[in-house]
């Protein structure tokens, strides 16, 4: 059952509201997938053009096109760094808006992809207008896309782990972290992707002390001093376990 087997490679995808924000939050979790011989997707919703891109807006006479084909360039580097293939949905953002249709076609790549385990945004973010509709697109395609984990009148593929990936200010979202990932033996991959991303340069500082952060959270669970540096995921769903 997807989610609940670890010998099997995993198919990873990552929907976001902006082209960078898997690179900070789920950079690690892609690079590790990968490297064990799974598959990850990137999909954003926009280029975060707008207003995720604050050094590009320094240059005199900047367009927003202009910004988009830096953004795409970016993107597509930094996910192939760590080995993923990248889309953009080009919605726009802030506000990011979209109806109905983008559900579907979101229930369409999960269909496609039928990934073992699906991240995304966190409910709340009152620093961000765009991640919380983010966050809601993809619930709602994941459950469109899945069904009740039975049978029905509509094409499904089985449930997928659905995990939110952390945030930038994790105290004022609910974020409530209880899954670390141990990303130390690819932490190389996940730098030099946050490094592509030179329009929003100051979130690999951020991102790269949070993940030394994390590691002394981990290491504090398990005990295990070979942990140096981490992710911090939330699971959404609950784990089917053969043994606690």
């Amino acid at each position: 059952m997807p989610g609940t087997t670890d010998d099997i490679p995993r198919r990873l995808l990552v929907i976001a509201a902006h082209a960078g924000d898997f690179v900070w939050r789920s950079g690690g979790a892609i690079a590790t997938a990968v490297a064990a011989g799974g598959e990850a997707r990137v999909v954003a919703l926009s280029y975060g053009e707008r207003g995720e891109s604050g050094e590009l807006w320094k240059v005199a006479g900047q367009t927003v096109e202009a910004v988009k084909e830096v953004r795409h360039a970016e993107a597509t580097s930094a996910a192939g760094i760590l080995g993923a293939s990248f889309d953009c949905l080009d919605l726009g953002d802030y506000p990011l808006r979209f109806g109905e249709e983008v559900v579907d076609r979101l229930r369409d790549v999960v269909l496609d992809f039928a990934p073992h385990v699906l991240l995304t945004h966190t409910e709340r973010d009152p620093f961000n207008p765009d991640h919380p509709v983010a966050h809601a697109a993809v619930v709602r395609a994941r459950l469109l896309a899945t069904g009740a984990g039975v049978a029905g009148a509509f094409p499904t593929v089985p449930p997928s782990a659905l995990f939110f990936f952390e945030p930038h200010q994790p105290e004022r979202c609910g974020f409530l972290p209880d899954t670390f990932l141990d990303i130390t033996p690819v932490v190389d991959r996940k730098i030099a992707a946050m490094a592509a991303f030179a329009s929003q340069s100051y979130m690999g500082t951020h991102y790269a002390q949070r993940a030394e952060h994390r590691a002394w959270h981990a290491r504090y669970a398990n005990g295990d001093a070979s942990v140096r540096h981490a992710e911090a995921f939330q699971r959404a769903v609950p784990a089917v376990v053969r043994q606690l």
